[in-house]
């Protein structure tokens, strides 16, 4: 029986995919559930497996965007599982062939007989659109070889045209062009959208680290005992503390929908994370209800999803907020760009020793830039620093502000 294998739904605003890579080749023996393709959605890049075992037919190339629900390979499932005879099988294959060779390369030979392609007033002509095309990219006609009739040249011959890099004047120059996937498309579209679309501003103050490295030098140990490996890091500290200060400025955990405001009475948090095949932004449910092991846990999860390319649609819709924390490639400033349509994302960064004033004296500690982006339409500058001022607070005040008083009944120990 031909089983044909179709397109399942990532997810519901999902309608297309591309095939990003199949794992199998034409014709390879498939064993059910074995993964045969990665498919890129407009959210994340998706494993697809077999829904049975046998021969599989290819339908779709690499790079093909394919609708859901359509048909992308089929699989025999009558078809034997290869036993050891099958080289001798390829062998043969592979001596058929060798007897035509001669008359193709006798063909391919009498091919370069043709007349070289005739010049007339419209070589090196562009196109309107190829015209049009060419200006954008700041490039003459005279550069682009046309590929057209006569030599004209046409809109793609524009299309793949490349500036000028100057005289080379010797070492390597190559170059490589390759199709961005679905999901780098879809981020540099909401990317471009959210500086486009949104009032965004970016509001800045310093953390003073220490105390929470002091309440992490104490208890790290024990936590990662207690909780099966599981580490007490930063996140877990910043994600309490963002939760806490939404509960104090609300408009930060809104929304605008058309010309009403969205507010909500939960902490979605995203935390964007650098995935095998680009940013990953998964979502903390109900964050305000987790304790510091819960943060931790469901974040180390996430991660782990994220990195091994099993991270799903659902793991990423949604949220009220994001995270993001540069400091971990070494970012000492940034200004964040939106999560749209939510309204706000706070933007961690690097730790750094300087010397700061406490209680009139000079002292050198661990500080911490951090920045607020948010949307100017909703939210207000009193509430933007605010927000801001709060997460401070709790940070440099962690025991008290984010454990109620007590470390260690806050990490269950």
């Amino acid at each position: 029986m031909i089983l044909e294998m179709k397109v399942p739904s990532p997810g519901e605003s999902i309608t297309e995919v591309e095939i990003a890579t199949w794992l199998v080749k034409d014709g390879d023996y498939v064993e059910k559930d074995q993964a045969i393709a990665e498919v890129d959605s407009d959210k994340a890049t998706l494993e697809l497996p077999a829904e049975a075992s046998g021969i599989i037919t290819l339908k779709a190339e690499e790079g093909d965007a394919v609708k859901v629900g359509q048909v992308v390979c089929h699989i025999d499932t009558d078809a034997a599982k290869p036993a050891g005879d099958a080289p001798a099988k390829e062998e043969k294959k592979e001596e058929a062939p060798k007897a035509e060779a001669p008359k193709a390369e006798e063909k391919k030979a009498e091919a370069p007989k043709a007349a070289p392609a005739p010049t007339s007033y419209a070589s090196g002509t562009p196109s309107p659109a190829a015209r049009k095309i060419l200006d954008e990219k700041g490039i003459a006609a005279t550069e682009v070889k046309g590929t057209g009739k006569d030599g004209r040249v046409t809109k793609d011959d524009a299309v793949n045209a490349v500036p000028s890099m100057g005289t080379p004047t010797g070492g390597n120059r190559g170059s490589n062009r390759t199709k961005l996937s679905m999901l780098r498309r879809k981020v540099a579209e909401r990317l471009v959208a959210a500086k486009n679309e949104t009032a965004m501003l970016t509001t800045f103050n310093e953390v003073n680290m220490t105390p929470i490295n002091n309440v992490r030098n104490e208890y790290k140990d024990a936590f990662k005992a207690k909780h099966g490996g599981v580490s007490l890091g930063y996140m877990s500290f910043f994600t309490k503390a963002v939760t806490r200060a939404l509960e104090l400025f609300p408009d930060v955990n809104s929304m605008i929908d058309g010309n009403e405001k969205i507010s909500y009475d939960f902490a979605d948090i995203s935390i964007a994370v650098s995935g095998p095949k680009g940013l990953m932004v998964p979502v903390v449910r109900n964050a305000e209800n987790l304790t510091f092991r819960g943060v931790e846990a469901e974040i180390k999860r996430l991660a782990l999803k994220a990195r091994d390319g099993q991270i799903t649609v659902d793991d990423m819709t949604g949220g009220t907020f994001t995270i993001t924390n540069g400091g971990v490639f070494g970012s000492m400033l940034s200004t964040p760009i939106i999560n749209p349509p939510q309204s706000g994302i706070l933007g961690m960064h690097n730790i750094i020793e300087r010397p700061i004033a406490v209680n009139g004296k000079v002292e050198i500690h661990p500080m911490m830039y951090v920045a607020l982006s948010y949307d100017h339409r909703i939210i207000d500058g009193r509430e933007s620093v605010g927000f801001l001022v709060a997460v401070k607070e709790a940070l440099e005040n962690p025991v008290e502000l984010l454990m109620n008083g007590d470390a260690k009944k806050a990490l269950e120990l």
